[in-house]
């Protein structure tokens, strides 16, 4: 029977791994296609021609690209299971904002320190990465309201978007002998990052560390 939902990405990207996360929290079937990275499928270039990126989904024959839209969207369409963003429409703007600043600010950071050019350079980013992990502490002992994840008892916006980063935090962290998540800087993120990858929607789609740091030595700086 053809699945009427299809996701396109491949094992190592973040941004595929909150699309799976928020499919296997709405308890949704789909058809896990997994892309060649150096050989683009025709099937990708034709449901994200702008872009060319993955992930992209497909449902019922109508492709979405863009992680943090299609997560808003699965929270649309199924909307019967946990909700995704907050019912609070300030709650909902803010998360949209932390969400953004994660994507826009924090990620490129830390992915920068693998391409930085001497020591002090590195030194620099990984210290504004640091920052950006205390700020959103602060954001997290806002939005649990002293419960488990961003989204209170249940994963939310935030916790997709940050989650799904951990495992290359850890490479970042094995690769420059360094802690970015830490009990001194971070405590409440470090319980979080534990439960986070713990939970049944997460716990089957996150990669090993190891075997994404075999993976990073096939990319070029």
């Amino acid at each position: 029977m053809k699945s009427e939902v299809k996701l396109l990405g491949a094992w190592p990207s973040p941004f595929v791994m909150r699309v799976r996360i928020a499919l296997n929290m709405k308890s949704v079937e789909y058809e896990f296609l997994e892309e060649r990275l150096e050989s683009k499928s025709q099937l990708l270039l034709q449901s994200n021609p702008i872009y060319k990126k993955i992930p992209v989904l497909i449902h019922k024959d109508k492709p979405l690209s863009e992680s943090l839209i299609i997560l808003q969207y699965v929270d649309d369409v199924w909307s019967s299971h946990s909700s995704i963003l907050p019912s609070d429409p300030y709650d909902r703007a803010i998360a949209r904002f932390w969400a953004a600043y994660i994507d826009e600010k924090w990620y490129p950071t830390m992915r920068s320190i693998r391409g930085a050019e001497g020591i002090e350079e590195k030194k620099r980013l990984i210290e504004e990465v640091k920052e950006g992990l205390a700020l959103l502490e602060d954001v997290f002992k806002n939005s649990s309201k002293g419960k488990a994840f961003y989204g209170g008892d249940q994963l939310g916006l935030l916790d997709i978007a940050l989650g799904g980063f951990l495992g290359w935090l850890r490479v970042t962290e094995v690769a420059n002998g360094v802690k970015l998540l830490d009990q001194g800087n971070t405590p409440e993120l470090v319980k979080w990052a534990q439960r986070f990858c713990a939970h049944d929607a997460v716990k089957h789609v996150m990669p090993q560390t190891e075997k994404l740091i075999e993976f990073a030595k096939t990319l070029k700086r």
